[in-house]
């Protein structure tokens, strides 16, 4: 458990219905994009959720902020659990939270300009507000992330995507939230950029006293950024610890895998370091392994795998893990 958590998950599932027929649409499947996760963030923590494409990350995230609305479990802020209000208590809560989105090309409005975009939250959220109020918060928030005041009138596509990013984070903090969820706010930024959008993070949240749920897949940014970090497999989280232990001593054979791929910028090391080259293809998440999910995969699976699910349970002080054997 994190020390005053301001955000705790219990057992949260998001299933998406497959259908069938173009006349008379039946369910025949379900999608088990997040089956069973549970972790609890502590207030002014970063916490890390990395994994493949396809595990269920970014659908944690928006089922979190309730932008999907989950098929079972909790997600508690503040003591409130999200799940249970109704649009418009949820309405309210949101001040408390905001998202900062993958793709900044995508995430603003083309016909809005900067002043409009970041503003949206600030008159939905505060009407009483007059005009200049809210223009000269607009043009603090643009300062607050390096950005030009004066932009204030130029429309998404006159900036670079690490200036739109910058964008979006003036946008999500426009209410001051205390949590943030940052869904793979790098991934789609040039390698020069990323670090320069990392550090504005990581002063804004020693600035602001922000919580961070991190959503990335490069595991080196990870390892600078977060916490704790946790790893999710087809739709459940295998293993939590906090940074520098899950890097330097991982129990679970997928994290090992994992950190095995991550290029050691030591020619000496990165000779000796042994590879894990996982064998055969990600299982579907429509119908997922028996037992353990990573069973197909693993290199140390055995017929117990195949037969049980591996217990969630703590193997070090705050070192979580999801395997028989490790």
């Amino acid at each position: 458990m994190a020390a005053d958590p301001i955000l705790r998950v219990e057992n949260l599932v998001k299933h998406f219905p497959v259908h069938s027929g173009s006349l008379f649409r039946r369910q025949t499947r379900v999608v088990h994009a997040v089956d069973g996760v549970s972790f609890d963030l502590g207030r002014g923590e970063t916490l890390g959720l990395v994994g493949e494409s396809g595990c269920g990350k970014s659908t944690t995230g928006r089922t979190i902020m309730q932008l999907y609305r989950p098929t079972a479990g909790a997600v508690f802020l503040d003591g409130v659990d999200l799940v249970k209000l109704t649009r418009e208590e949820l309405r309210t809560s949101r001040r408390k939270m905001q998202m900062i989105f993958q793709d900044p090309y995508a995430s603003l409005n083309p016909r809005m300009t900067v002043g409009e975009i970041v503003a949206d939250p600030l008159r939905v959220y505060r009407s009483g507000s007059s005009n200049r109020k809210i223009e000269e918060e607009v043009r603090s928030l643009l300062a607050l992330v390096k950005l030009d005041p004066s932009y204030t009138n130029r429309y998404p596509h006159e900036f670079s995507g690490g200036q739109r990013q910058r964008i979006g984070v003036a946008r999500a903090l426009a209410l001051r939230p205390q949590l943030v969820v940052c869904d793979e706010p790098i991934s789609s930024l040039d390698v020069s950029i990323q670090a320069q959008v990392v550090n504005l993070l990581v002063d804004l949240q020693h600035q602001l006293n922000l919580t961070y749920l991190f959503i990335a897949h490069d595991l080196s940014m990870v390892r600078h950024v977060c916490d704790r970090v946790a790893v999710m497999y087809l739709g459940i989280i295998v293993e939590l610890a906090e940074s520098s232990e899950l890097y330097t001593s991982p129990l679970h054979p997928y994290t090992q895998a994992l950190l095995s791929s991550v290029p050691i910028p030591d020619p000496v090391i990165e000779e000796k370091r042994r590879r894990i080259i996982l064998s055969g293809e990600i299982p579907s998440p429509v119908d997922p392994p028996s037992g353990c999910r990573f069973r197909t995969r693993c290199p140390i699976a055995r017929p117990l795998c195949a037969q049980e699910v591996p217990q969630w349970r703590e193997i070090r002080t705050g070192h979580f893990a999801a395997c028989h054997f490790a």
